[in-house]
């Protein structure tokens, strides 16, 4: 049996009691460390579990998956992941080997960064929404459902809607690559009256340009985008496509909140303008940036809990509030 268990987000003791009593009966346990990290090390895993733990990188799981999948038809093998197995990032092709070679599989779930957001008080399920593009949209496809059934429904049945659109990847940029396609997508949710969650990008086990055409095994010490950096490359792209004159549906003035480490004791959340959110400090890794979109009367009284220090986003969130 192959099994894929959610970790958690903050450290050894997130695994669940399931996913704990899985990892100590297996015969082999690798620990997928590309994606995602936690706030703790291999070893203190390895202590907490009972178990050692195979470091699996980009290059094992995407090039060497039949390596971890060796005789797992007759005996169990774990393949844990930072957060929830199919959260962030899919690991659907491990699973899709695992199903050729006739490999029975079983997810244990655990808290991704998609679901624990919702700490920032931005709602994650769903919220009153009133007089909006997408409610629009919601009421005019489920009524023109109803009618085709013979049914007619009242306006105030359809006035929740999830609160947040597409999740995005901001990935660092080069000096010779630098893509904008996320903002596209975050300015459509904008557009819609959605929140945005964006995941900063990763860097482990990368080779320099250099290293790679010389064939030399030589890696660059990890990187981890913080929200400074990715609120910098934000701003940037407004400031080119103002220049361009287009107006963008995100500002300078944008309410956003950063996120730092969350599900650990430590974690920290700001609120704040998407300026601010270019100088705000958070500490060390994993960051995420949420970029609002409608804000409820809630939401915003949550998110005064977490201003930056002199912030006036107040006035700004009025704005975009319902």
């Amino acid at each position: 049996m192959l099994y894929l268990v959610g970790l958690g987000l903050g450290d050894a003791k997130d695994i669940t009691v399931k996913g704990l009593e899985v990892v100590r009966q297996c015969r082999r346990v690798y620990l997928e460390a590309y994606t995602s990290i936690l706030t703790v090390g291999k070893e203190a895993l390895e202590e907490f579990y009972g178990k050692e733990l195979i470091l699996a990188d980009r290059e094992t799981v995407e090039q060497e998956a039949d390596n971890i999948l060796k005789d797992a038809d007759v005996c169990d093998v774990a393949f844990l992941v930072v957060g929830d197995p199919f959260g962030a990032t899919t690991h659907s092709d491990l699973v899709l080997r695992a199903v050729k070679l006739g490999i029975p599989y079983k997810v244990i779930h655990n808290a991704s960064i998609m679901n624990a957001v919702g700490c920032c008080g931005l709602q994650v399920g769903y919220r009153s929404f009133q007089a909006k593009c997408c409610l629009r949209l919601h009421m005019t496809l489920a009524s023109a459902s109803l009618k085709m059934i013979g049914k007619t429904v009242a306006s105030d049945v359809f006035t929740e809607l999830y609160s947040f659109g597409e999740t995005v990847s901001i990935v660092f940029w080069t000096d010779t690559w630098k893509p904008e396609s996320f903002f596209d997508k975050i300015e459509k949710n904008r557009q819609n009256g959605m929140h945005t969650l964006c995941l900063l990008d990763i860097k482990v086990k990368e080779q320099s340009l250099e290293n790679l055409m010389k064939g030399r095994k030589i890696y660059e010490p990890p990187r981890y985008m913080s929200v400074n950096q990715a609120a910098e490359q934000l701003l940037a792209i407004i400031q080119n496509r103002r220049l361009q004159g287009e107006e963008s549906a995100i500002t300078e003035n944008t309410i956003c909140v950063g996120l730092a480490r969350v599900g650990a004791p430590d974690q920290k959340i700001a609120s704040g303008t998407l300026e601010q959110m270019s100088t705000v400090e958070l500490g060390g890794p994993l960051h995420s940036l949420i970029v609002t979109g409608t804000l409820h009367p809630l939401e915003l009284e949550m998110l005064q809990l977490f201003p930056v220090a002199g912030s006036s986003f107040e006035q700004h969130a009025c704005q975009r509030t319902t």
